[in-house]
């Protein structure tokens, strides 16, 4: 097939990350003198204030500063909708909110009466609260500072590469002001079913009934495919929308290995959505879990940004070398990579307003969904995309869904909120494609992953292994009517290892079983 722009997006992918602000990841990506229209942090003397109540002899302000570790923000910050609220209007409503778990907050959960003016000062006194509800102490100034820094391009080669070698888009929002099920529930179904957070346990699995754009695709003969890594036992997409997937759970789920299989061979299904691995070992980028614990036990963190490197650079590579004639190719498919929140890290452009998508009847924690959650790094990678571009309009996650809809002709849109999104077709803007040899390089790497760190099954489960068995689990009661489940929080790796292969199993018969953790090999 002739190399043709009306064939951009005959293969779109999506990669995407855990937990990181577009500042945090790429606030130095350009400089103005570089590109003037680039909204980043360079030059504009930003910072967020210490509390004086608990700080009475603190230096007033930490201000953005480049990262000094790969493995910060440690402990992970507060990514729940009250704690995204302290981090947006710098309030915490009511005063005992301010050092407690998110499942003991009472109303309004950290919202101003007054939420139209976002002030972005709020993440060093919400990551203090956080610390120290997890820690047990208040954290020291070089603790704190943590949530105030950025990674350089040098620091992030090969995600600092791939933007500046294609399109950067600096104003593309995540839908919810939260946390990741909501946020990847939008991603697809522009709709959480009025689920803001990850908890309580074992929700979504059972109350997300949103119709989702795959079941769109599949009714009208569009291909798709969800890909992720043997060493997760369970796709996230696959638990977060289990209603309305668990008929396609034997059918439209692969490996990893199947990924770079398919887009060796030119056969990638018109859409394809890729999740890292967010469990041991990571590649998810997620800031470190288990602070407390691991502290105790002198374990470092778990290289999760190195690990997302080197997973970007495996599909970004096995996209561009793709040379089919007759299938997907380097020329036909276009490549984002998202993230699906900032997880409580540093940005400091204030999201705007937005249409509540409707039709729930619930609203969790009283949240209306009429504003956007923070910005998140996201990068278009295609052979139409001019090297170099800044695209600063408004983009949000369910762009992604108008642009498979606009795409396909897939019917009207499945909410308001999709409805009001921009779709991805304007930034296809070269009348000549670029040829793989010149697309740029991405940098060797090779990560490794020490055997001591927390998958060992001996110890307990992370905050999200927990959140993902929970769902598991619970579906899993629904499907045999019996309503009983074991409780989560007294499950170790070991027997949650063997609950989610005996799950994969039955669900996924036709991906390999492989080990949860691979300190146990």
């Amino acid at each position: 097939m002739e190399a043709n722009s009306s064939h951009a997006l005959d293969h779109v992918v999506v990669l995407m990350f855990e937990n990181r602000s577009f500042d945090n990841l790429l606030g130095y990506l350009y400089s103005p003198a570089e590109r003037e229209n680039f909204e980043g942090v360079i030059g504009k003397n930003l910072s967020n204030p210490v509390p004086k109540d608990l700080y009475p002899n603190s230096p007033g302000n930490v201000p953005v500063h480049v990262a000094n570790s790969m493995d910060i923000p440690d402990p992970n910050p507060g990514e729940e909708y009250p704690h995204v609220n302290t981090q947006l209007f710098e309030t915490v409503i009511p005063e005992q909110n301010r050092f407690a778990e998110v499942g003991d907050m009472v109303t309004p959960y950290n919202v101003p009466q007054d939420t139209s003016s976002p002030t972005m000062r709020g993440f060093v006194s919400d990551y203090i609260g956080t610390f120290r509800t997890e820690i047990g102490r208040l954290p020291i100034e070089e603790e704190y500072s943590q949530i105030m820094a950025c990674y350089q391009p040098s620091q992030i080669p090969a995600l600092s590469t791939v933007a500046r070698g294609f399109a950067v888009f600096d104003h593309w929002f995540c839908d919810v002001p939260s946390q990741t099920f909501a946020n990847r529930s939008f991603f697809h179904a522009a709709s959480s079913s009025g689920l803001v957070n990850n908890i309580p346990l074992g929700k979504f699995s059972v109350l997300n009934t949103s119709p989702t754009i795959f079941e769109r695709m599949e009714s009208n003969k569009v291909t798709w495919k969800i890909y992720y890594d043997y060493d997760q036992i369970l796709s996230v997409t696959a638990l977060i929308h289990a209603s309305r997937l668990y008929p396609f759970f034997a059918t439209h789920f692969g490996t990893m290995e199947n990924f770079y299989e398919d887009a060796k061979n030119g056969k990638l299904p018109n859409y394809s959505f890729i999740e890292p691995n967010m469990v041991y070992p990571h590649t998810d980028m997620h800031p470190p879990f288990q602070g407390r614990l691991r502290r105790g036990l002198r374990l470092p963190p778990q290289n999760a940004i190195l690990g997302g490197e080197q997973l970007l650079t495996s599909v970004y590579n096995a996209i561009k070398y793709s040379s089919s004639e007759s299938g997907s190719n380097w020329s036909n498919t276009f490549l984002l990579i998202t993230f699906d929140e900032h997880g409580g890290t540093y940005d400091h452009v204030p999201p705007p307003t937005v249409s509540p998508p409707g039709g729930t009847g619930r609203n969790e924690m009283d949240f209306k969904f009429d504003r956007l959650g923070l910005r998140v790094p996201t990068i278009a990678v295609s052979a139409w995309v001019e090297p170099g571009t800044v695209v600063n309009e408004e983009y949000r996650h369910t762009s992604m869904i108008r642009t498979l809809i606009e795409r396909w002709t897939l019917g009207d849109p499945l909410t308001e909120r999709d409805a009001t999104a921009k779709g991805l077709s304007s930034i296809i803007s070269r009348s000549s494609p670029i040829t793989p040899e010149k697309w740029p390089a991405l940098p060797e790497m090779e990560v490794t992953f020490g055997s001591e760190v927390l998958s060992s099954l001996e110890l307990p489960l992370t905050t999200l292994e927990k959140e993902l068995l929970a769902e598991a689990l619970v579906f899993e009661a629904k499907l045999n009517g019996t309503g009983t489940v074991e409780d989560v929080e007294s499950i170790g790796h070991r027997d949650a290892h063997g609950h989610l292969l005996r799950l994969k199993k039955k669900w996924f018969p036709q991906i390999e079983t492989k080990i949860f953790a691979r300190s146990s090999e």
